[in-house]
C-alpha cells in the first residue's frame, strides 16, 4: 500500500483527492492536514464523503510517516512548507499549487502532464501537477506542436467552473453574483499562459507565436470548456490522423466526431477533443472537469505513474450525465 498524507485538506481539491484516494486498491491515507480545521472530523468539511471515511484534520502533518505527501495549498505555500520543513530524502511529492510549475534550476520537480511528460514522471520523485486551464488547452494542442504545425497566432476561449476558484468565497464567487452571470477575467494574462507556452515550446522549439487567452466564468459549479482556432492549411483528415496517433496510448483523452457537451466529462478523468476546419481555420474544443482531470484526478494518475502501478488504477469514473 502506498501511505499518503495530504496538506491543506479542506479545500475542494483535497475533497476530490480524498473521495479518489479512499477508493483506490493502493492507497492508505495516514494523515490528512488542515491549520485551519484541526481537530474537526474530514466530514465536517467534505459531508458527501460521510459514511466513507472516520478521520479527524491533523493540525501537524508528519510527512515522515508517509510514502507520498499532496498538496493541495495554496499557491505559494507549498513553496513555503518545502523551504522550511526539509523533507525525507525518498519521500515522493505531487504539488497541486502552482509553485513549482515553471521549470528552473531552483528545483527538480517535473511538470505532471501525463500526456507530455509520462517518461518523466515515472522516473521522477517530485511533480508540479498542471493548472486547470492549462490542462485543457494543452490537450487540445500537443499533436500540433509535436509536428511543429502551430504557424500562426492561437485564439483560446475557456469558459471554467465556480470550483475553479476554490472554497474560499469571494466578490466573484459567491453564488448570488455567479448565478445566471457570465464574466471575463485576466485577459491575456491569465497566469496558466506560462505553463501552455512552456510545454509548447518544449515540442516545437520554433513556437513563437501570441496564445490570445480569454478566461470566463461559468455559472456551473464544475467543468472547463475550451475553444482555441488558428490558421491551418492541412486538411482535417490528416489532422485527425495526427491527433489520433499522439493519443492512441494514452488512457483519458479521446477524439469526438460530434459536437461535445460538458456534461459528458463532468465527473471523469478524461478530454474530450472535437475538431472541425472552416476554409483556412481549424477549431479545436476541449472540454475536462477541472477538479478531475484539471486537478485531483490528474494527481492520482501522476501517483500511479510514480509508483509504477497501471495508470487509470482508481480512475475508472462516470460522467454525471442529465
Amino acid at each position: 500500500m502506498i501511505r499518503i498524507g495530504i496538506i491543506g485538506g479542506a479545500g475542494y481539491t483535497a475533497g476530490e483527492l480524498i473521495r479518489l484516494l479512499i477508493n483506490h486498491p493502493d492507497a492508505e491515507i495516514v494523515f490528512i492536514h488542515s491549520a485551519s480545521h484541526a481537530g474537526c472530523k474530514v466530514t465536517d468539511v467534505h459531508g458527501d464523503l460521510l459514511g466513507e471515511i472516520d478521520m479527524k484534520f491533523a493540525g501537524e502533518p508528519s510527512p515522515e510517516d508517509v510514502d507520498l505527501l499532496f498538496f493541495c495549498s495554496a499557491h505559494g505555500d507549498t513553496k513555503k512548507f518545502i523551504e522550511s520543513n526539509p523533507l525525507p530524502g525518498e519521500l515522493k511529492v505531487i504539488d497541486l499549487s502552482a509553485d513549482y510549475r515553471i521549470r528552473d534550476e531552483s528545483h527538480d520537480f517535473v511538470y505532471g502532464l501525463p500526456e507530455l511528460n509520462r517518461r518523466q514522471i515515472c522516473h521522477a520523485r517530485r511533480v508540479a501537477n498542471p493548472g486547470c486551464f492549462a490542462t485543457c488547452i494543452q490537450l487540445a494542442l500537443l499533436p500540433l506542436a509535436k509536428h511543429l504545425m502551430i504557424g500562426s497566432d492561437l485564439h483560446i476561449h475557456a469558459i471554467t467552473g465556480s470550483t475553479g476558484a476554490g472554497v474560499k468565497p469571494g466578490a466573484t464567487t459567491h453564488f448570488s453574483w455567479r448565478s445566471n452571470n457570465v464574466s471575463v477575467y485576466k485577459p491575456f494574462e491569465h497566469q496558466h499562459l506560462s505553463e501552455i507556452k512552456q510545454s509548447l515550446a518544449q515540442l516545437q522549439h520554433s513556437f513563437r507565436h501570441e496564445v490570445n487567452f480569454i478566461p470566463v466564468r461559468g455559472d456551473f459549479a464544475r467543468g472547463i470548456f475550451a475553444t482555441t482556432y488558428m490558421d491551418m492549411k492541412i486538411d482535417l483528415g490528416e489532422i485527425r490522423r495526427i491527433y489520433e496517433e499522439y493519443y492512441d496510448d494514452h488512457s483519458f483523452t479521446f477524439l469526438t466526431d460530434g459536437n461535445p457537451d460538458l456534461k459528458q466529462v463532468v465527473n471523469t478523468n478524461k478530454c474530450f477533443i472535437h475538431l472541425e476546419k472552416s476554409g483556412g481555420k481549424l477549431l479545436i474544443i476541449s472540454i475536462i472537469d477541472n477538479l478531475l482531470k484539471g486537478a485531483s484526478g490528474q494527481a492520482v494518475h501522476n501517483m500511479n505513474l510514480l509508483f509504477g502501478l497501471e495508470e487509470t488504477v482508481g480512475l475508472h469514473l462516470k460522467p454525471s450525465g442529465f
